[in-house]
């Protein structure tokens, strides 16, 4: 019986733990169009969004009733289970990426401890690429089931592209596997505090990482799939209100957990360097500290990818293959042999 309650308890505690991750990624990915409106206007100097709301703070609660009570159009020659089915698993997959990243220590609450993360499983790094390579699948099948040739046109792109960058991703992040030792994302978070953060031994590694992230967020200049001067408006040509709006939206969530991605492999996640907070503040106060110092690290990331959509021309196509296959793969193998020589002579 004791058991039993035990398993409950723990099961209760996921569950609310899964319902606050989701609800604050979604809350952040809302006001991310938010934030970057604000860095184009201030880019392109002019004012913003400023009028839903003090400062504008209500526009992206305007933008989603908009789309809420949009007309919801289903094309007639559509496959309409499939039509359907394209956004929601964009959005699932999206989501679906939280659930291994370590947002914080141990928090203690009513006599309990709680890892501040979902599930600290020890191949974290295998779940996020496996969870983000299906994400294409959401495009994919809603752009063929729109029954429209832009769309599947943005669709192809789409598949190629991600395709393309993930090799060169997951070949950087083996280079990094080699330092570490290991496939989990806490226990990578536990060596950087212990030493110093990846970022130290992996530059070209980071780098490489970044580049790939942008294409496979579909952002400027890789946003290729959606190139609307070319392709109307890209895979989701067809689409209106929430089925749009779920589209729209899993490219900021998957911005958003890139950029904590990022921050969580290449610079120590929640640590905070040059400090020991756990010789100065109670585990309530650091886990606090380090949930606020992931997400200064994911700001700076978020607002580094509106930077580049605002300031750098979008590619030609031909140049985003180039890139990735003759210059990010061969970069991303010397990387790795690299990597692996020094840690063959450093052992």
């Amino acid at each position: 019986m004791m058991l039993l309650s035990v398993d409950i308890s723990m099961v209760l505690e996921k569950l609310l733990l899964i319902v606050v991750v989701i609800s604050a990624s979604l809350v952040i990915a809302m006001y991310t169009t938010f934030a970057e409106r604000k860095v184009a206007a201030i880019l392109q100097d002019r004012r913003g969004p400023n009028r839903a709301g003090p400062f504008g703070l209500l526009q992206p609660l305007a933008d989603g009733l908009k789309l809420f009570f949009k007309e919801e159009i289903i094309p007639a020659f559509s496959s309409k289970f499939l039509f359907i089915l394209g956004p929601a698993l964009a959005m699932l997959t999206a989501m679906m990426t939280s659930a291994v990243i370590p947002w914080g220590g141990t928090i203690e609450l009513f006599g309990r401890k709680i890892d501040l993360q979902i599930a600290d499983v020890n191949i974290g790094v295998l779940y996020v690429f496996g969870v983000v390579s299906l994400g294409v699948y959401g495009i994919m099948i809603g752009s063929w089931a729109s029954n429209n040739k832009f769309s599947l046109l943005g669709g192809l792109r789409a598949a190629s592209q991600i395709i393309s960058y993930e090799l060169a991703m997951g070949i950087s992040m083996i280079a990094l596997l080699m330092v570490t030792g290991t496939l989990s994302l806490k226990e990578m978070v536990d060596l950087q505090q212990a030493s110093y953060w990846n970022i130290v031994y992996q530059p070209l590694g980071f780098l490489i990482f970044l580049i790939c992230a942008f294409a496979e967020c579909n952002r400027t200049p890789f946003d290729l799939p959606e190139a609307e001067n070319e392709l109307i408006g890209g895979y989701h040509t067809e689409y209106s209100s929430m089925k749009l709006g779920f589209f729209l939206f899993s490219e900021y969530i998957n911005m958003f957990i890139s950029s904590v991605i990022m921050s969580t492999l290449y610079f120590g996640g929640y640590d905070i360097p040059f400090i020991n907070e756990a010789a100065m503040f109670s585990p309530n106060v650091v886990a606090i500290i380090g949930i606020a110092a992931l997400m200064a690290k994911t700001s700076f990331f978020i607002f580094v990818f509106m930077w580049v959509r605002w300031t750098i021309p979008r590619f030609r196509y031909d140049q985003l293959m180039y890139l990735g296959w003759r210059i990010l793969i061969p970069l991303a193998l010397f990387n790795m042999l690299a990597t692996g020589g020094a840690v063959l002579y450093f052992k």
